[in-house]
C-alpha cells in the first residue's frame, strides 16, 4: 500500500464511520469503556502540550498551526487563550465540527482560522507547528516527509505526537488490542521515538521537552524541538 493510499484511506475514514466514532470519543457525551479511555488519553496529550505553551507565557504573541486539527480540541483552547491559530485537517466533517464548537465557545473569535486540507498542502510560517496524534496513520518513510514539510513551516518549534514502538506495543498491535474492535480504525503505524529525534535533528531542530501519555488503550510520545540557532 503506497503514501497516496494511505491518506485516501485516512480521509475516506474520517469523513465516513471514523468521524462518527471520533466525534463521540472528542467529545462529552456518554461512550463506551474503551473509548472514555481514549478520550481521557488524548485528552491528558492536549493538556500536555498547552501546559507547555502557557508555562512560556507567551502564548498572545504566537502563531500556532495546528496540523491535523481534528474538532478542535487543541485548537480552541489556544485561541481562547490569545493564541492566533491557523488550524486544518484532511477531513471535511472534522472541520465543520471544530468550526460549530469553536462558535459555542469562542463566537466570532478572530484568532482562529480553519481550513479542509492535507498536510502536504499546507504553507505559510509559524512559529509553533503542532502535529498532534497524526502520524500513527503513516508509515515511516511517509512520516518523515511530513515531519521535514512541517519543519518548513515552523519559524522556532515543532511539537508532534506518535505512537512509540516498543516491544510491548508492537506485541499489542499483533494481537488486535491497540485498538479494539474490528474495522473501527485505520491501520496504526507505531514509529521508535530515536528514528522521530534523528528526522527533527536533520531538519535543524533540537529536543526541548519530551512526555508520555499512558492508558490501558492510547499510547502516545509527546516531543516539543526548536530551532537550533547559528
Amino acid at each position: 500500500m503506497n503514501a497516496a493510499d494511505d491518506k485516501t484511506i485516512v480521509q475516506d475514514y474520517f469523513n465516513s464511520t471514523g468521524f462518527d466514532r471520533w466525534r463521540r470519543i472528542y467529545g462529552d457525551g456518554e461512550v463506551n469503556k474503551v473509548q472514555l479511555d481514549i478520550r481521557n488519553g488524548h485528552q491528558q496529550t492536549v493538556d500536555t502540550v498547552i501546559s507547555w505553551l502557557k508555562a512560556d507565557d507567551n502564548l498572545i504573541n504566537l502563531s500556532i498551526c495546528d496540523a491535523g486539527c481534528g474538532v478542535g480540541s487543541l485548537s480552541i483552547p489556544l485561541a481562547q487563550a490569545g493564541a492566533k491559530v491557523y488550524a486544518n485537517d484532511i477531513s471535511e466533517k472534522m472541520v465543520g465540527e471544530a468550526k460549530d464548537r469553536s462558535k459555542e465557545v469562542l463566537g466570532n473569535n478572530h484568532n482562529l482560522t480553519f481550513a479542509v486540507q492535507d498536510l502536504e498542502s499546507l504553507s505559510g510560517k509559524y512559529h509553533t507547528v503542532i502535529c498532534l496524534d497524526v502520524l500513527i496513520h503513516y508509515p515511516q518513510e511517509k512520516a518523515a516527509e511530513m515531519i521535514n514539510h512541517l519543519s518548513s513551516l515552523s519559524e522556532s518549534r515543532l511539537i508532534i505526537s506518535f505512537a512509540p514502538k516498543t516491544l510491548c506495543l508492537s506485541l499489542l498491535k499483533k494481537i488486535g488490542s491497540f485498538f479494539p474492535g474490528p474495522s473501527k480504525t485505520t491501520r496504526a503505524y507505531l514509529h521508535r521515538e530515536v528514528d522521530i529525534v534523528k528526522i527533527l535533528e536533520s531538519c535543524g531542530f533540537s529536543l526541548e521537552r519530551k512526555a508520555m501519555t499512558k492508558t490501558r488503550f492510547y499510547f502516545s510520545r509527546i516531543l516539543e524541538a526548536t530551532r537550533k540557532t547559528a
